[in-house]
């Protein structure tokens, strides 16, 4: 089954794209807000994200452009109440790969989303595109295997999950709430130390046998995964 991410703050507009894939056997997710949809377009796997382009927290094309450095097959149709040359040209110019305009007609829709993910699969087959690599580490998120220097290593459920995460997110400083929250799904407890333990675990199998170390601890702040 299909999976697609709608993000889109018209919770009525959002319910009817809902229904309307469901009954077409195509599941969804919602996100109301541009940060959370972002969140989940990096976090989790979609085939296709409906992306609307006035949206609270970050705006839709900010969206479209972030997704699209750590995910660069997944296609993107742009939502919008706009229907100028210039404001296509900048959804388009930021990754998206279609773009509609409101009201639109839910078959309208329906084509383009089929013919979006027609244009995917032709293009990247099920077997590209899941490969997160920094450095001489490597993550196959089809085999669920990981490797460094060419050497697979052994992790746990919860530790693949850890280092996806670092790795969807490489370059950026993520917070101990960041991971309680993504990674546990968990509101976060200052009291639990859960995420030093699993942190700790991972730079045992990652980092202790290498002379590049990737999982970086910023004071204060959280942890980083780069090339140091």
């Amino acid at each position: 089954m299909k999976k697609i991410l709608i993000i889109e703050d018209d919770r009525r507009i959002a319910q009817n794209i809902f229904r309307g894939l469901a009954s077409e056997n195509i599941e969804a997710e919602i996100a109301y807000d541009g940060i959370t949809g972002k969140q989940l377009a990096l976090d989790k796997k979609f085939d296709l994200v409906l992306l609307d382009v006035n949206l609270p927290g970050m705006n839709g094309h900010d969206v479209c452009q972030q997704v699209r450095i750590y995910k660069p097959s997944l296609p993107i149709i742009m939502l919008t109440a706009y229907g100028e040359i210039e404001d296509k040209l900048e959804g388009l110019g930021r990754g998206a790969d279609d773009y509609i305009v409101k009201p639109f007609d839910f078959r309208e829709l329906l084509a383009r989303i089929n013919a979006a993910l027609r244009v995917s699969e032709l293009i990247n087959p099920e077997t590209t595109d899941k490969i997160l690599r920094i450095a001489d580490l490597e993550m196959n998120l089809g085999t669920k295997q990981v490797s460094r220097g060419g050497n697979l290593i052994d992790l746990t459920a919860k530790e693949f999950a850890l280092l996806e995460y670092f790795l969807l997110h490489r370059g950026r400083v993520v917070s101990k709430m960041d991971l309680a929250e993504h990674v546990w799904h968990l509101n976060f407890d200052p009291g639990t130390n859960v995420v030093e333990v699993y942190i700790n675990y991972l730079r045992k199998k990652v980092d202790k046998d290498f002379s590049t170390k990737l999982i970086h601890t910023r004071p204060g702040m959280g942890y980083i995964m780069k090339e140091e």
